[in-house]
């Protein structure tokens, strides 16, 4: 049985992991929120959130402060978040390369990028097929260098949880991380 990207509720280990090196007290971005699952899970972790989707209906009434709902047309010319700084920017299950490179941009001194999404190879589990939307290989390796982000972690590997997917993934900050970096990650 398919899980739909819609019917995903748990928030991403991959977010839950690296969540905590964003700087506090801190502004986070969560790209193309979709039902706002990261949305709700920094938000427990007392950040401010500014929540994007071009379609906030799956979001539903959101009574958490901390949330900021705002909706936007991701995928036109002009980029509709030019000019704002976040102390991290959160993006699962998301790709418009058009406007990749503006997301480094966006970040803060000591912002972390956490990023996840469909890798090429994907195609031989179902959607998205479209090479349009699927990382190629190396991909936000190549981001992190072009904009100088120093690479905590990074990923390009299956996964069979939600459901089977080719997925990268990274974890990256602008200029150095506040504080330290255990030799451990705890789940």
């Amino acid at each position: 049985m398919s899980v739909s990207h819609d019917a995903i509720v748990e928030c991403s280990p991959w977010v839950r992991r690296f969540a905590r090196f964003i700087p506090k007290p801190g502004v986070v971005l969560d790209l193309a929120c979709g039902s706002g699952r990261h949305s709700r899970y920094l938000a427990s972790l007392d950040y401010s959130i500014l929540a994007v989707d071009q379609d906030l209906s799956l979001l539903g009434a959101c009574t958490d402060g901390q949330i900021t709902p705002q909706q936007f047309d991701l995928e036109l010319d002009s980029w509709p978040l030019a000019g704002g700084l976040f102390d991290g920017i959160v993006v699962t299950n998301y790709l418009y390369r058009p406007h990749l490179d503006q997301l480094p941009m966006m970040l803060n001194e000591g912002g972390v990028l956490i990023y996840e999404t469909f890798a090429q190879g994907n195609e031989k589990f179902g959607k998205p097929s479209n090479p349009n939307f699927l990382l190629k290989t190396g991909e936000l390796l190549a981001l992190a260098s072009r904009h100088e982000l120093k690479v905590l972690a990074y990923e390009d590997i299956y996964l069979d949880h939600p459901k089977p997917a080719m997925m990268q993934r990274i974890c990256a900050v602008k200029g150095n991380l506040k504080g330290r970096i255990p030799l451990q990650f705890q789940g």
